[in-house]
C-alpha cells in the first residue's frame, strides 16, 4: 500500500489550485525544483502521473483530480483527528496561522497575542502579512486558519463574520495646515500630493471609492505597502495621508502629525475569514474569542 506523504497532498492541491509549480512554490516559500520534487515523490508513491504540463500552465490528470476529492477528506479526517487527541490535554496546544493586513498586524494583534501567550503558553499562533486577496486567496487554499481583512472579501465557501468598524483620518506634518482647517473633504485634499496604500488592499479600494463617490480619482505621488512607511513619508512633509485610526491610536504612533476627521465620514469594517469546513479547534476558538472580545471592548472604532 502506497504511504502518503501528507506535505504533499498539501504541495499537490496547491499546485493545482495555482496551475503552476512556481505558484506553489512562492506560496510555500519553497524553490521550484523543491515543489516538482513534492510531485514528483507523489506520482512514485501512487504510481500514476497526477499533473500534465499545457500551453496554459498545469493541470490535474483525472487521477489527479481523484486525487484532489479525496485529499480534502484526508485534511478533514487528520485535523479531527488532531483535535479530538487534543481534548485529553488540559493545555490548548497546536498551532493556529492567522492572516492579516500589515496595520493590524502593527497596532491591533501584539497585545491580543500577549495575552494569548500568557494564559495559553503552549498555543502557538503563526501571523502571515498580506493584502486581502492573499489572504483569502490562503484561507481557500488551507495555508490560513484565520483571515482578519477588510471587508467587503468574497471567495469559495468561506464563513465571513463582520467584528467592528475602523474610522479613516487624514493625517499630515505637524503644524504643516491652518490651525481652523479640521475637517477635508475630497474637494480640499485633491490639489494635495496624497501618500496611500498601493494597489491591491481593501483600505486602497475604500480610499478610491471615497473619492470617486464625490467625481474624483485620487493621483497619488506614492504608493506604499506599510503603514509606517506612510507615517514616515507624511512626518517628514512629503505630503498627506487618509490612514485608518487605529494606526494612530496611541499618543507615540501619532508623533509628529495632525489628525483631522474627513466628510463624509469614511469606515472600514474589519472581519473573519474561514473556510466553512475548517475545523474549529481549541487554539482556534480562543484566537477568535480573543478578536471578538479586542472588539466588543470598543479597542476598534
Amino acid at each position: 500500500m502506497a504511504n502518503l506523504n501528507l506535505d504533499h497532498l498539501a504541495t499537490f492541491r496547491l499546485v493545482v489550485s495555482r496551475g503552476s509549480f512556481s505558484g506553489a512554490a512562492e506560496a510555500l516559500g519553497l524553490s521550484q525544483p523543491a515543489v516538482s520534487l513534492h510531485i514528483r515523490q507523489l506520482e512514485q508513491a501512487l504510481q500514476v502521473r497526477l499533473i500534465e504540463r499545457t500551453s496554459r500552465g498545469v493541470r490535474p490528470t483525472p487521477a489527479g483530480l481523484t486525487l484532489v476529492e479525496h485529499s480534502m477528506k484526508i485534511d478533514a479526517v487528520v485535523s479531527t483527528a488532531v483535535e479530538s487527541v487534543c481534548q485529553h490535554s488540559d493545555e490548548i496546544t497546536g498551532t493556529v496561522t492567522v492572516g492579516t493586513g500589515a496595520t493590524a498586524c502593527i497596532h491591533l494583534l501584539p497585545p491580543l497575542l500577549q495575552q494569548l501567550r500568557q494564559a495559553h503558553p503552549l498555543l502557538k499562533v503563526d501571523v502571515r502579512t498580506g493584502n486581502t486577496s492573499d489572504i483569502v486567496r490562503g484561507v481557500e487554499e488551507n495555508r490560513i486558519d484565520i483571515g482578519l481583512v477588510t471587508l467587503p472579501a468574497a471567495g469559495k465557501n468561506l464563513s465571513i463574520i463582520p467584528l467592528g468598524t475602523d474610522e479613516f483620518v487624514v493625517i499630515m506634518e505637524k503644524d504643516a495646515s491652518e490651525p481652523s482647517a479640521k475637517i477635508w473633504n475630497p474637494d480640499a485634499l485633491l490639489p494635495l500630493p496624497l501618500i496611500i496604500f498601493e494597489p491591491g488592499s481593501g483600505t486602497r479600494a475604500l480610499i478610491d471609492q471615497w473619492f470617486r463617490e464625490t467625481g474624483h480619482i485620487a493621483c497619488p505621488v506614492m504608493e506604499l505597502g506599510s503603514i509606517e512607511a506612510i507615517k514616515r513619508m507624511v512626518r517628514a512633509g512629503l505630503g498627506y495621508s487618509i490612514v485608518p485610526r487605529m494606526s494612530v491610536a496611541c499618543i507615540e504612533e501619532r508623533s509628529g502629525l495632525d489628525l483631522y476627521s474627513v466628510t463624509p465620514s469614511l469606515h472600514r469594517t474589519l472581519g473573519t475569514v474561514m473556510r466553512e469546513d475548517r475545523i474549529v479547534s481549541r487554539g482556534i476558538n480562543e484566537v477568535l474569542k480573543n478578536l471578538n472580545s479586542s472588539f466588543a471592548k470598543n479597542e476598534i472604532r
